[in-house]
């Protein structure tokens, strides 16, 4: 699969704990007080749809995580974390990504599966990372935590599970010793964390919402068109994020895909609109990127029945641009609360989604943003130290 392209404390311990978005926004940050910390295991990176990474030229030029900003990864680093940023395909489904990210992170070939590649129309292997691994190494000793932008959100906690549980459906028609260890599973212990960042776990309304007025398309809508890959390559329709992301689809992703009970799973969904005197949804000026105002007063106006027979709600309407915010909260079917504030470590369980207060920005704003720049450095070393300074070391 073609993987690159276009598009997008000391303070006391239990204050680094607090996600206070004001804080946060503020660009105010504490060094970590490191030797607070039970692990500092690798944090992988993970971007969303039309994104970019370390294996792609142009991450060189304009880094996806920090853009304008500045390398977040980089800055990470210099913070005592050991970060990394990786390249999956653009447009690919939850599924391929998985299986890239894997092949990177194990140093091994891309293995899409037996059963999925030939149910697909496509080849079962893709490209080899045995001489450039993303990481120096992987395995229950040295886990990593998933950090997942957009559908990077959708991809990483399909990694988990995946890692967690493989697949019934490869397990069964390829030899064991022709089995890749992802589809094998048992391999839970080798994450510790999942944290998704503005994800459409439960799908967008962008894909749903109809046109008003005049009949054309907001620029975001005609840029996910555009992003929507031909299928004369013989592929079939549902391999694609595109596919994965409508609500329905999604919905049905989401009843399979279970949280695994020994992670820890954060997800952070954003809303850059505000309730109208109608009582619908506009973006807010100033906080939210050109491109997405179009698609946002489509979704933030919307109400009923879509033309393809979705049902949405006005709980829908909030949104970031791109991405309704109810459904960045945490995935349908799967055990989620509010994130507690204030909390410590030890208040914080496994195989629950903590969902976190909402962030008040557009669909890029915790990537960094573009012409709308969010210093992004100060919230994700407050996220980061907090999940360091979880458990005792993984146990």
């Amino acid at each position: 699969m073609k993987m690159s392209r276009i598009f997008f404390t000391a303070v006391a311990a239990a204050a680094l704990l607090l996600f206070s978005c004001e804080t946060v926004k503020s660009g105010a940050m504490e060094q970590p007080v490191t030797e607070g910390w039970h692990s500092n295991y690798p944090f992988v990176f993970v971007h969303g749809l039309s994104g970019w990474g370390h294996y792609d030229a142009q991450n060189k030029i304009l880094p996806y995580w920090g853009m304008k900003n500045g390398s977040l990864i980089k800055q990470l680093r210099k913070e005592g974390f050991l970060a990394y940023d990786a390249s999956v395909d653009p447009q690919g489904s939850a599924w391929d990504r998985a299986c890239e990210l894997y092949a990177q992170l194990s140093g091994t070939v891309t293995d899409y599966g037996a059963e999925h590649s030939a149910r697909c129309g496509h080849e079962r292997f893709g490209r080899d990372f045995s001489a450039d691994p993303l990481l120096p190494r992987w395995s229950e000793e040295t886990k990593i935590n998933l950090v997942g932008h957009s559908f990077g959100g959708v991809t990483v906690r399909l990694l988990a599970y995946l890692m967690a549980e493989g697949s019934d459906a490869e397990r069964a028609v390829t030899p064991a010793d022709e089995l890749s260890p992802l589809f094998a599973g048992g391999h839970a212990s080798w994450i510790y964390s999942v944290s998704a960042v503005a994800a459409p776990h439960n799908g967008t309304s962008a894909y749903h919402v109809p046109d008003e007025g005049s009949g054309t398309r907001s620029r975001m809508q005609k840029a996910m068109h555009r992003s929507t890959p031909s299928m004369k390559d013989g592929r079939a329709e549902f391999d694609h994020a595109a596919y994965d992301m409508h609500i329905p689809n999604a919905a049905e992703i989401n009843r399979w895909l279970k949280t695994v009970p020994s992670l820890y799973y954060f997800s952070f969904p954003c809303s850059a609109t505000q309730e109208a005197a109608d009582g619908t949804q506009e973006p807010v000026p100033g906080l939210m990127e050109s491109m997405f105002v179009g698609s946002s007063r489509l979704i933030g106006h919307f109400e009923g029945t879509s033309p393809d027979g979705i049902m949405l709600g006005k709980e829908w309407q909030e949104n970031d641009g791109l991405v309704n915010t109810i459904s960045a909260r945490a995935p349908d079917f799967a055990p989620s609360q509010e994130f507690p504030e204030p909390a410590s470590p030890d208040q914080l369980s496994t195989g629950i989604w903590y969902i976190m207060p909402t962030w008040r920005g557009d669909h890029m704003s915790l990537q960094g943003g573009f012409s709308i720049r969010n210093d992004i450095t100060a919230f994700y070393v407050t996220h980061l130290d907090m999940i360091n300074r979880l458990g005792a070391g993984g146990d």
